[in-house]
């Protein structure tokens, strides 16, 4: 059942509104905290909303606002049983996608959070991603391999396969919602026709897990983010192996957003998120970071200029990206100086001055951290 939520949430710590005084202005909302591990984020394709899964299985519609003490929870949903893994909006805006380790899909309205459709035991294995492709069909990925696509007009699924041996970590599809893509955990990448119904070729498996997949240059490259830090890439006609490899000096590669054509932001263990130029290849520097916790997953925007992350402090924060659009990266490369600090990107990054150092100071504060932080 939602739970609706008609009072005033409470002010983030530090944040008490003195009487009076006009409501500042901020480049970016403040962070939305939450009782539990948020392992989902997604942003809505028109309005400033946010949906967020927990690791209590929880589900929460946020409205963000860069007015300070704006953000809002609009509804909450507890109809999981297990963390919920993944969240994502419908492209018309209208319903909301929860998969979860329950093995169970649900359809959420987003106007008031009612569960419109529920597959109870959608896959054998804990589900692990969920990707609309249009309005009616939609993609899910489990912890096994398997990937199924589904038809909400059908109530049922219209394709089934397994063709990689380990969980299916992220999904793309092409603009046409005919070919989709499955990165694997086995280091493959999945080439499925959704419009035929067919399994179509797996890539040959790189180092580590692939976590990530998007699509970039107008459709005609794929990148590949994956756990031992390297992105990876291929050209559309060419899924059988990697075109080019780039290493970031991150750990690892979590997450994945596109920015611009050309431009992504990856989430790391180490918390921070980078901004990088893809062919070209180059790390252009740090949008934000949660210090040194995980980064979940991260979502952009309408319009591509504000980023939200959530990581394992049971944050989600919002970076400004606008600055990156007007970004050019000329093949042309200055010497740098290796092992050099990560050039900062917008306000609240890393090495950007006071504001930063303001940041770490509030981010210090000791906090009761509640519920199980254990997926």
């Amino acid at each position: 059942r939602p739970r609706p939520r008609s009072h005033r949430p409470a002010l983030p710590q530090g944040c008490s509104e003195p009487a009076g005084r006009e409501p500042r202005l901020r480049d970016t909302p403040e962070d939305i905290c939450f009782e539990a591990t948020a392992n989902a984020i997604a942003l809505h394709p028109a309005r400033p909303l946010l949906a967020a899964g927990d690791v209590d299985g929880d589900v929460y519609l946020y409205s963000y606002s860069c007015t300070e003490g704006e953000n809002r929870q609009l509804w909450s949903s507890g109809h999981h049983l297990k963390s919920c893994r993944d969240v994502a909006f419908s492209q018309d805006g209208q319903k909301l996608f929860t998969v979860s380790k329950d093995k169970s899909v649900h359809v959420l309205t987003v106007e008031e959070g009612r569960l419109e459709t529920r597959f109870p035991k959608a896959h054998s294995s804990a589900l692990n991603c969920v990707l609309p492709i249009d309005n009616h069909i939609f993609a899910t990925g489990d912890d096994g391999g398997a990937l199924k696509v589904w038809d909400l007009r059908k109530g049922d699924a219209i394709l089934e396969a397994r063709q990689q041996e380990e969980y299916i970590s992220a999904m793309a599809v092409d603009g046409n919602g005919k070919i989709l893509l499955t990165a694997s955990g086995d280091g493959t990448l999945g080439v499925f026709n959704v419009k035929r119904r067919r399994f179509e070729l797996l890539s040959e498996p790189q180092n580590g897990d692939l976590t990530s997949v998007v699509l970039l240059k107008r459709g005609k490259k794929v990148a590949c983010g994956s756990s031992e830090g390297t992105i990876y890439l291929f050209n559309w006609d060419g899924f059988g192996a990697a075109s080019d490899r780039f290493a970031l000096r991150a750990e690892s590669i979590d997450c994945m957003v596109p920015i611009t054509d050309s431009i992504v932001c990856v989430g790391s263990l180490d918390g921070v998120i980078r901004a990088v130029n893809v062919l070209p290849n180059r790390v252009l520097g740090c949008v934000g970071q949660h210090l040194g916790e995980p980064v979940e997953q991260l979502a952009v925007a309408p319009g591509g200029q504000l980023l939200a992350s959530c990581a394992h402090d049971q944050k989600v924060k919002f970076w400004d990206v606008s600055a990156l659009r007007g970004l050019v990266v000329d093949d042309y490369r200055k010497k740098k100086k290796k092992g050099g600090p990560l050039r900062a990107l917008s306000s609240k990054a890393a090495g950007s001055g006071e504001d930063f150092f303001a940041d770490l100071r509030d981010e210090a504060e000791p906090e009761a951290a509640a519920g199980s932080d254990s997926d």
